[in-house]
């Protein structure tokens, strides 16, 4: 997630931050100073007041009090004390959809019209299908709006989870009652319940939702948020806490252009935990939320370990190894090239892969400047696309007369296709060095440098549940 719902927050918090990390000793008036413009910050990323409040009150009264001003490394010191206040609002620890139950588990999705509520839901049961192999049933609750019952009965279709037959004129109670018996007795193991949705809070959404929950008794009661909205989302959950009782908070469209605070102030608001983040269109575009990661990408550290768990579930494990070969012999084609953009494309694009790794932010900005962007990326691909197997093979034999072929198949002009060539052959020589390495060694030296990042000075006590995250993914790869 590069330009995104993390994009202004991480880039005023993470400037205060690299500001910080240069000072070994701070004074009073120092600390008072950071605090301020934290507060700016938050309060630009639409963070509810309340929340920025008692967030800078724990940080002032920590700072001033010994943590940082009798510290040997201040700035940092400061850096860890904002982390630990960050997690704290976030919600300190990682807390997942609970399907520990007795089957048939009964998920109910609520949220207002046009959160991506339904998409959420068929998100979430692809996730249970290919990670947990749970037996899934989605049913839609909203018999007001026949568009809705039939977008998850094609969702379904796609993504190879069933759905309950649509009965017409059938009330939502009713289809709720059908939807737990048929799993019953068809040995389903999750019920996904996708309710009707207002385009704002009234009497008969709260009312109509009150009742399916009472009837089903639901296991997890997930409310669905976009994060565009901002400080209406946060109202929205704790409008629909209020009235119905939820047990955890999924926020949508977390990869837009928006100022962040839903995330900052949700916890807080609700006292109920953010489970899930939708971060794009795709069906395997939803991501858990981990408070500790979250809060390191606010202060712009990068989330390294989300990269590389998200990288094991997109990259084509066989082919990956492929290149892994070719590259531990010296070989790195033009076809090697078209896949490494596939594969960036899918894991959200350039912008979102940075968005990722530490300290990023200003490269950020010269890549928008530069007007480097996925666009190029396609256009790259097709340039590969229009020359022969030989030739992506084998590129040396793309004299002048080939170059036009390609310009002209491709859509562009001979410049594209030099700076092409060029990239590929700064990149060859990377994978070259990345070959010698072993292909295990290149995701071990991220997280090795992830690590030591947090291990710096008095950062090492920021992320225990992350370092053994690090861990985990280096055994994994073994």
């Amino acid at each position: 997630m590069g330009d995104n719902v993390f994009g202004r927050l991480s880039e005023r918090i993470g400037l205060v931050c690299d500001r910080l990390k240069q000072r070994s000793k701070l004074s009073k008036s120092d600390v008072l100073s950071v605090i301020s413009e934290v507060r700016v910050a938050l309060l630009d990323a639409d963070v509810s007041l309340p929340v920025v409040n008692l967030l800078l009150e724990r940080v002032q009264s920590r700072a001033i009090g010994h943590e940082v001003i009798s510290s040997v490394s201040s700035g940092q010191m400061m850096i860890k004390i904002v982390y630990d206040e960050l997690v704290d609002v976030l919600g300190s620890d990682k807390q997942s959809i609970n399907l520990d139950a007795t089957i048939p588990v009964s998920i109910m999705m609520v949220g207002l019209q046009g959160s991506g509520k339904t998409t959420t839901a068929a998100k979430l049961a692809k996730r249970f299908l290919d990670r947990e192999r749970k037996k899934v049933i989605m049913a839609s609750l909203d018999v007001t709006r026949p568009a809705a019952r039939e977008q998850l009965r094609t969702l379904g279709e796609q993504i190879g989870v069933d759905t309950l037959p649509i009965i017409q004129e059938e009330s939502s109670l009713i289809t709720a009652k059908r939807a737990m018996t048929t799993a019953q007795l068809q040995g389903y193991d999750v019920v996904i319940l996708d309710t009707a949705g207002r385009t704002s809070i009234n009497d008969l959404l709260m009312k109509e939702a009150k009742l399916v929950k009472d009837l089903v008794c639901p296991h997890e009661v997930l409310l669905v948020a976009d994060a565009l909205t901002g400080q209406d989302a946060v109202n929205t959950a704790a409008n629909f806490n209020e009235g119905i009782g939820v047990t955890g908070i999924i926020l949508t469209r977390v990869d837009g252009d928006s100022r962040g605070g839903a995330f900052l102030s949700m916890r807080n608001v609700t006292g109920k935990p953010i489970k899930g983040m939708g971060v794009g269109e795709k069906i395997d575009d939803l991501e858990d939320f981990h408070p500790e990661r979250i809060a390191n990408r606010i202060l712009g550290m990068g989330d390294i370990v989300s990269l590389v768990e998200k990288a094991s579930q997109t990259i084509e494990a066989k082919e990956a190894e492929n290149i892994a070969d070719r590259m531990l012999k010296g070989a790195f084609t033009l076809e090697d090239m078209a896949y490494q953009f596939k594969q960036l494309r899918n894991l959200g694009g350039l912008g979102s892969v940075i968005g990722f790794l530490p300290g990023m932010s200003n490269l950020q900005k010269q890549l928008t400047s530069a007007k480097i962007d996925d666009k190029q990326l396609k256009r790259q691909e097709a340039i590969i696309s229009s020359m022969t197997k030989a030739e992506r093979i084998n590129p040396q034999i793309i004299n002048v007369s080939r170059k036009r072929r390609i310009a002209r198949g491709s859509g562009n002009d001979m410049q594209d296709i030099n700076r092409l060539l060029k990239s590929y052959t700064e990149m060859a020589k990377i994978m070259k060095k990345f070959g010698k390495l072993g292909s295990k060694s290149v995701i071990n030296a991220l997280l090795d440098e992830n690590n030591a990042i947090l291990k710096h000075d008095a950062m090492a006590q920021i992320p225990s549940g992350i370092n053994s995250d690090i861990a985990r993914l280096r055994n994994n790869r073994k």
